[in-house]
């Protein structure tokens, strides 16, 4: 399986749903972990990956969130 590791904390939307969606369009990438620490950017980011068919899995880690997006 091959993924990256996207790191969006400190940035504001819609900046971590374009390099979200930018990573999951790359070819070969079957996951790609996205680090963000405001709930519009995980609820953003979240919703931009389902309806582009991926699984999301949301896990909270203090202030951030980790999204792991799995085609």
């Amino acid at each position: 399986m091959t993924s990256k590791i996207i790191d969006c904390c400190g940035l504001s939307c819609p900046e971590p749903v374009i390099q979200a969606r930018k990573a999951m369009q790359e070819t070969g990438l079957n996951q790609v972990n996205v680090r963000v620490n405001a709930t519009v950017a995980r609820d953003n980011v979240a919703r931009a990956a389902r309806q582009m068919g991926w699984q999301v899995e949301i896990e909270p880690r203090g202030e951030e969130f980790l999204l792991t997006l799995t085609r």
